[in-house]
Formats: C-alpha cells, sequence, structure tokens
C-alpha cells in the first residue's frame, strides 16, 4: 500500500466522528425538506410554521389514522405516538419565518369578477348555499383561531384547489362534524376557484399570529374545533 494511501487510510480511522446533537429541530430536519424554513410557497408542500399547534396535532394523527392521505407522510408519521405528535407540532407553531414571494398559479390569472367573487365568499359566505364566510371560523384577519382553526393567508392558489378537491371527494377527512366537507359539498367548483384565487393573491402579514378567540361562536359545529373557540355546542 502506498505510504500516502496508508497514512490517509490513519487518519481517517483516527477521526473524532461527527455527534449529531439529539434536538427536537434535528429531528424534524426530514419535515424541512419539504416544508422548508425558507417557506418557498411550493403548490404541494404548504407552510406549516406559525399554524395552530392544536390544528398541526391534528393534521398529523389525521396523516397517521388515514382520515388525510400523502405517502410520504404516512410513512413518517404512522410510528409515532400522541405525545411526540404534540412535540412536533408545538415546535413548527413557535415558528415565524419570512414569508416568501408568491409562488405564480392559477390565482393569478383570475377575472375581476371571479376576485369579486371569491372576496364575498371570503367576507360574507353565500347564505342562499348555507356557507358561512371564512372570516366567521379562520379569523377576521384569516390569521387563524387557537388552539386548531388554521390561517388561510400564504399558500398557493394550487394548494387550496386540491385541498377542496380532496373535501369533495372525501379524500381528506377531519372529526365529526367534519365541516368542511360539509362546506366543500356546498360550493361550486367556480366558487372554490374563485375563493382560492383570491386568497392566494392577499399578502400576508409576517407579524400576525393566529387570534386567542373569535368573537361569536361557530356558524356550524365542527369536530376539529373545540367549543373553547366559541364552536357551536
Amino acid at each position: 500500500m502506498p505510504i500516502f494511501t496508508a497514512f490517509s487510510l490513519a487518519a481517517a480511522l483516527s477521526a473524532t466522528p461527527t455527534v449529531v446533537p439529539d434536538t427536537l429541530e434535528q429531528r424534524v430536519a426530514a419535515c424541512l425538506a419539504c416544508h422548508s424554513v425558507k417557506e418557498r410557497g411550493d403548490a404541494y408542500f404548504p407552510r406549516i410554521a406559525g399554524k395552530p399547534a392544536g390544528y398541526l396535532y391534528n393534521q398529523l394523527r389525521n396523516f397517521r389514522d388515514g382520515r388525510r392521505h400523502y405517502p410520504m407522510m404516512t410513512y413518517m408519521v404512522t410510528p409515532l405516538p400522541d405525545a411526540y405528535l404534540r412535540e412536533i407540532a408545538d415546535y413548527f407553531a413557535a415558528q415565524h419565518p419570512p414569508y416568501a414571494a408568491a409562488a405564480a398559479g392559477s390565482g393569478s390569472k383570475a377575472s375581476a369578477a371571479q376576485l369579486a367573487r371569491g372576496e364575498a365568499l371570503v367576507r360574507q359566505g353565500d347564505a342562499v348555499k348555507k356557507v358561512p364566510a371564512c372570516v366567521a371560523c379562520h379569523g377576521a384577519a384569516l390569521g387563524g383561531v387557537e388552539p386548531a382553526i388554521p390561517g388561510l393567508l400564504g399558500l398557493p392558489s394550487d394548494y387550496i384547489n386540491a385541498q377542496f378537491g380532496n373535501w369533495k371527494s372525501h379524500t381528506r377527512r377531519a372529526a365529526a362534524p367534519d365541516c368542511m366537507a360539509d362546506i366543500a359539498a356546498r360550493l361550486s367548483e367556480a366558487d372554490v376557484a374563485a375563493v382560492s384565487a383570491w386568497l392566494s393573491q392577499q399578502p400576508p402579514d409576517a407579524a400576525a399570529r393566529p387570534a386567542t378567540s373569535l368573537p361569536a361562536p361557530l356558524p356550524m359545529s365542527c369536530g376539529s374545533a373545540p367549543a373553547a373557540v366559541g364552536g357551536a355546542k
């Protein structure tokens, strides 16, 4: 064996191995491969930083228990107990990185009439279709409500459209009564496109945080949102 090669091998064998810190941040590094700290605004991987911890915990359980379907998420959370899922949810709820520039999507091509319809549904709902306003549950600033209602800003229109499609097809479910599935069933495809287009064009406030409560009870019973936020009994 050449002297140089032997010396290099001996040095490598004697080198101190890298010690990876056993921290929660290190453990969730796999999550960041998709839900990047830089928050790319990807149509398939939504921003999870800053969402209410109860909401994130519910979604992790939904993936684990088969109420939501995405193979990579199911694979990652299937062996994890509730306590660990709560730790993960708490970690991401406490993160508030800057928002990335909005990704181009179908929302950028919406007409003025579409955007007006979307804003009307978000702010006022549709009494004829028995669809409550988005702000009635997700907060006046659409930043979500503690402990379990998510914010709606900073998400690409394609992602929002996909989630409504999942609720309509029952491939995304939540604890009964599943209020979002009921709402999705009452909205036409045109309504969904209008809502997602308008929401995706609203600039999120990096300093905004989920509200601690709603000024009025939830307009409909929702199994994933506890009565503590004013939900209907």
